[in-house]
């Protein structure tokens, strides 16, 4: 009798935890959502030990509600609502397509504050003091055994319920880390900032492909 009121215990405090740990990343969606705009400056480090893999660079995005414009390793990544541009200055190349559904990639610039909602299971995890604030970390781990992850972990600022960090651990134990190193709201944007003007870019030479 004991061991099963223990059980039972030990089930509604993880179910709590759980449910706690959700609803702290809703509050980071409802209060990110809540903005005209946002604009982030990441760093972004890839690291794998076996593989002596270790690569570290920056980047930066502009969301308007649906829409991003997204520069990262010299592409610059743009989505007006319908279509995906994908810029590479240095070749002078660009691909449109449609936005990708099986994306492999599981954050994106566009599911960024929605990729937990379906296909996790939650818990809160460790609390870290950064530059004077408070991040609680959540840990998500895929209930798709086909998902090649074994976890990521989302760290949110307490105290702006802003995302401060995420990070990646692959089945290869590949650590993906993204973290934020700027944030701003509410900026003046302009409309053009979203939007692809196709006659520029073909006036300066740049070879333009699209996949239906």
């Amino acid at each position: 009798m004991k061991n099963i009121l223990l059980i039972l215990f030990l089930s509604c405090v993880a179910n709590t935890y759980s449910q706690e740990a959700k609803a702290l990343l809703n509050k980071v969606a409802e209060t990110t959502q809540a903005y005209d705009n946002i604009y982030i400056e990441f760093t972004h480090k890839l690291d794998n030990q076996a593989a002596n893999l270790h690569q570290e660079t920056t980047g930066d995005v502009t969301m308007q509600g649906d829409l991003y414009r997204f520069n990262y390793m010299g592409l610059e990544r743009l989505f007006d609502g319908a279509l995906m541009y994908d810029i590479i200055h240095e070749d002078q190349e660009i691909a449109i397509s449609k936005p990708r559904t099986n994306n492999d990639e599981i954050i994106t610039p566009s599911n960024i504050l929605s990729f937990y909602e379906d296909g996790f299971t939650y818990e809160m995890d460790i609390v870290q003091k950064v530059n004077g604030g408070t991040i609680q970390f959540v840990k998500l781990t895929p209930m798709n055994s086909e998902v090649e992850l074994k976890y990521v972990h989302v760290g949110v600022d307490k105290k702006t319920n802003h995302l401060y960090k995420v990070i990646q651990t692959g089945l290869d134990d590949t650590v993906t880390t993204i973290t934020v190193t700027k944030l701003l709201t509410n900026q003046t944007v302009s409309e053009q900032i979203f939007t692809f003007d196709r006659a520029k870019f073909e006036k300066e030479g740049y070879y333009i492909t699209e996949t239906k």
